[in-house]
Parts: C-alpha cells; structure tokens; sequence
C-alpha cells in the first residue's frame, strides 16, 4: 500500500453515512485522507467533455459536498470529485489510480448472487482491475457500536490485510479481537499449526488490549457464521485465487459475508504489477483453449 488516501465512492445518501463511519475509522487510525466520489456515467452518444456541460450534476455535488463537511467535522482531512465516465467502475478505478490511494472502500447490499455476477457488477469490475486494496462492507443493516470483531483466519495476504483492518477498526471503538481459525478435526498436529497461523497473524492488528486466538472443529462456513453472533462486526480476506481460476473474493468468504451477523467487510490485497500481467496473459490462454 503505497498511497495515503482512502477512496469512498458514493451513490445514494441513505446507506452513504454507514461507509463514512467506517472510513473515518480507518482514516483516523492510519492518517489518512478521505477522497469522497461519486462517478456519473455517460451514455455512448454523448462526448465526456459534453457531459459536464449538458448534465444536471447538482444532486450529485450536493451528496460530495455534504459527504466531505460531515468528514471533516470529525476532526479528518477530506475532499469531494465527481467524474464522468462510461462505467462505475472504470470511474472508480481511473480515480484511483490518478489519487495515489492506499485502498476503495465500497458499499455492498448483500443482494442474493446473480448469474456471472458474484457481488455486484460494478463491484466485481473494480474488485477485478483496481490498482489497490479494496474492501468491500455489507451496508444492508445498521452496524451500532462495535465492542468486538471477529477475524476468520485462513492465511496469506488477504487475511493479512484483514486483520490489519480489523485492527484499526478495534482501536477506533476500543474493541476487542478474536482471532478465529476452523479444523476438520482435532487432530494434535493440525491443531499446533492452527494455532501457529494465529500466532503469526496477531501481530498484524497491532495494538490491540484485548486479543483472543481460537481454533474449531467443523465445517467452515457455518462454523464462522455462527461464531459471528458474538460479535459485532466481522473483517475477512478474500480467497486466494488458483492458477487457472479468476477469484474476486472466493465462495467461502462470500458465503460467509452473506450470512453473517452484524456488520462485515472483506478485504482483498491487490496485486504487484508483475502478477496482474501474469494473470492477464494466463486469461488470454484460457480464453484460447476454452
């Protein structure tokens, strides 16, 4: 993570202030700058450069403007854009990458899953080519207070970035943390290297009062959906991706975010730019020999 802005795109201001919590959050803890956009899209048979003089934009202005002074009144350095663009995501991830930010924090419904569609399709888009972390929360209900979080942990990057998020989430609320990894069984040896992953993992929430590292036996999904009850917001990695298969986030974390209770938000580190050439290249071949 390069950049030292939190990107927040913005659409609709009645789920727009439970992102704004949670970036005010973060940007708090990691001395950030909050860059509060909302992308117009422009249809084909008008020029971008039309588009700002033919477009009623007002609306628009008026949720940045308001998104930003509501920012800044907690003490947190903002700035509002609004670009013109041919998708959301392009939009998004053109903003990004022109910002230098360190990651796009976007607002999901948690709507049940569409054909070729995982999360949404302007979230798979971004998710798929932005130039940063990104992390996506579940904005269909009110998160409230946070007194605890819960990290599902897998390994790898992603979970890294998880409970670094995590971290910064729990000193914003003074929260607690646990830690949580599930077996297939008790076996004495899988049991010693569970608990080894968490061990290795804590040190990325940095300081954090209260930190408990647990280990269970049973299947994954419905073990971590169930242990969300005690908590009131869950942070996870997304799954990593295998050699001849795209993964945006994975099924195991996404079947997770669906279910769980309180609020959640899954991360997914981005890519150096040797790998997403790699994987450009892989999926010009698997598009060969499909």
């Amino acid at each position: 993570m390069t950049g030292d802005r939190l990107l927040v795109p913005i659409a609709n201001p009645e789920t727009a202030d439970r992102l704004l919590d949670t970036a005010v959050d973060l940007a708090h803890d990691r001395d950030l700058e909050i860059v509060v956009l909302t992308v117009i899209t422009v249809p084909m048979q008008l020029s971008l450069a039309q588009a700002s003089r033919l477009l009623e934009t007002e609306a628009d202005e008026d949720l940045v403007y308001d998104a930003v002074d509501r920012i800044r009144g907690y003490g947190v350095e903002a700035t509002g854009r609004i670009r013109f663009g041919r998708s959301v995501a392009n939009g998004v991830c053109s903003v990004a990458a022109d910002a230098n930010v360190e990651a796009i924090l976007l607002g999901w419904r948690g709507r049940p899953r569409r054909r070729d569609v995982v999360l949404g399709s302007h979230i798979d888009a971004v998710l798929d080519d932005a130039p940063c972390d990104v992390l996506v929360e579940r904005i269909d209900r009110d998160r409230g207070s946070v007194s605890s979080v819960l990290v599902p942990v897998a390994g790898g990057p992603h979970t890294e970035l998880a409970a670094s998020i995590a971290g910064s989430i729990a000193r914003a609320h003074d929260a607690s943390v646990e830690l949580l990894t599930v077996v297939p069984d008790r076996d004495e040896e899988t049991v010693a290297g569970a608990r080894d992953l968490l061990t290795g993992t804590s040190p990325r929430l940095g300081a954090v009062d209260s930190v408990e590292e647990t280990v269970l036996e049973g299947p994954i999904v419905d073990t971590i959906v169930d242990r969300t009850e005690r908590h009131d917001a869950t942070v996870l990695g997304a799954a990593e991706s295998g050699l001849f298969r795209r993964t945006l986030v994975g099924d195991v974390p996404e079947a997770i975010a669906r279910e769980a209770d309180g609020g959640v938000v899954m991360v997914k580190r981005t890519e150096p730019v040797s790998r997403t050439l790699w994987r450009r290249s892989r999926d010009r071949i698997e598009s060969l020999v499909r």
